[in-house]
């Protein structure tokens, strides 16, 4: 209830003139002040007039008056500066420090009001229950919304990856290789991967990347997958083991087990050729963030991932010889276009903004417009409720808008779940 509250008073629903304190006095909403998602008053800077004097200062919303002591608020220096107490429920009178009555006011909402609108927040992450909303919204409010989504989407990517650079001591390559690790877990295993990548960090394999079978033996040992000793094993898995154990035991490794996630996926979906991919990756020479940078298409970005495997890789799913045959190139079409998303695209945007680059910035907005939208359950729904996807620009908005959104049942701070819970609340 608080919650909606906060949603009511932000957005101007309950403030109607003729508004007093519970004391009797005329209260005009001037602003309602600036949301606070901190710690502090619900609301800053706020605006008021009571009896023809004018307040500056914030406001504190709760269901019950009585929630100020119950939440220590007496006793937080913090809640000094509230002007107004914003009340469902006037059960006590609320002082400061030095005794002088803060200012209260009640700000109805209908029971009724109140259990739609959490009903419809817990289905949120769900279900679509402002599927009718969608539909309804203007295409015009709708474009702009999802433009704002993706942008939001691509810069979270752009601070992931800044945030990388900056743990890595600056080397731009060294968070290229564990964002392309992360990737290479298509969602699936993308924490085990990124787990995998920051326990081998790419400067220590770069010393052994001359020799491929090093390189693998390192990241499929320290990944947990080298299969125990078996009398029909191949050499190279012999090999394999023999070389991760004298890698460990010369300089100390410890394996972080990661946890994959294989039941109930296809062999093509296992980690296994992936991380050979990375392998061959590395063996090739890492230099990855420039060629990235200097890609004015999508199938010049395509070519720096697109690598037939070597060797057992470019038979095998899997280090069992029983597993269907495989084609030695590693990814799909598909596959390769998820990379260019959620990888080469936020390394191009996260490399400009640092150099402020801003038609680069632009170039990498234009390079997700020209690909293919994404196809799955996410961009499905929300084709149901009439926003259909042109563009992996757009499809990145629809993925943020659920991910970010619906399904952390954030719909008061979404623009449709706000015409959504706008229209409850004005229902009787």
């Amino acid at each position: 209830m608080e919650k909606l509250m906060q949603f009511v008073w932000q957005h101007g629903f309950g403030i109607k003139p003729g508004m007093t304190t519970v004391d009797g006095r005329r209260l005009t909403v001037v602003s309602q002040g600036r949301l606070n998602t901190d710690a502090g008053p619900d609301f800053f800077n706020a605006t008021v007039v009571i009896d023809g004097q004018t307040w500056v200062g914030n406001v504190e919303i709760h269901v019950k008056a009585s929630d100020w002591y119950r939440h220590h608020h007496d006793t937080d220096p913090a809640y000094e500066s509230v002007i107004l107490h914003v009340v469902q429920e006037n059960d006590a009178q609320i002082r400061r420090k030095d005794g002088s009555v803060i200012p209260q006011t009640i700000l109805k909402c209908t029971p009724q009001a109140a259990q739609r609108c959490n009903r419809l927040l817990l289905d949120a992450a769900n279900s679509l229950p402002c599927k009718a909303t969608i539909a309804a919204t203007p295409q015009i409010y709708r474009t702009d919304w999802l433009t704002a989504l993706a942008m939001e989407r691509l810069y979270r990517k752009s601070e992931r990856i800044l945030q990388l650079v900056k743990d890595t001591a600056g080397h731009w390559e060294g968070a290229a290789y564990i964002t392309l690790a992360r990737g290479l877990g298509f969602g699936l295993n993308s924490e085990p991967f990124e787990l995998l990548a920051k326990s081998m960090p790419l400067q220590f394999l770069n010393k052994h990347a001359d020799e491929l079978l090093s390189v693998e033996a390192l990241l499929f040992g320290q990944a947990d997958l080298i299969p125990s000793p078996d009398a029909s094993e191949t050499s190279y898995v012999t090999r394999l083991r023999q070389e991760y154990a004298f890698m460990a035991n010369k300089f100390q490794l410890r394996q972080p087990h990661p946890a994959w996630k294989m039941s109930r996926t296809r062999p093509q979906n296992f980690p296994h050729r992936r991380i050979a991919l990375l392998a061959e990756l590395i063996h090739r020479g890492f230099y990855i963030v420039g060629r990235i940078c200097d890609s004015n298409s999508p199938e010049e970005l395509r070519k720096i991932f697109n690598l037939e495997l070597q060797g057992f890789w470019s038979t095998h799913f899997t280090f069992n010889n029983n597993a269907p045959a495989c084609r030695a190139t590693a990814l799909s079409r598909d596959s390769l276009d998820t990379l260019l998303i959620n990888v080469a695209i936020p390394l191009m945007h996260a490399r400009h903004m640092t150099l402020q680059d801003f038609r680069g910035m632009e170039h990498s907005v234009e390079l997700l417009q020209s690909l293919t939208a994404e196809n799955n359950s996410i961009t499905r729904l929300f084709a149901g409720a009439g926003l259909r996807c042109t563009d992996a620009f757009t499809s990145q908005a629809i993925i943020e808008l659920r991910r970010e959104y619906c399904e952390k049942s954030k719909c008061i701070y979404c623009r449709f779940g706000h015409r959504m819970l706008s229209a409850e609340i004005a229902r009787p």
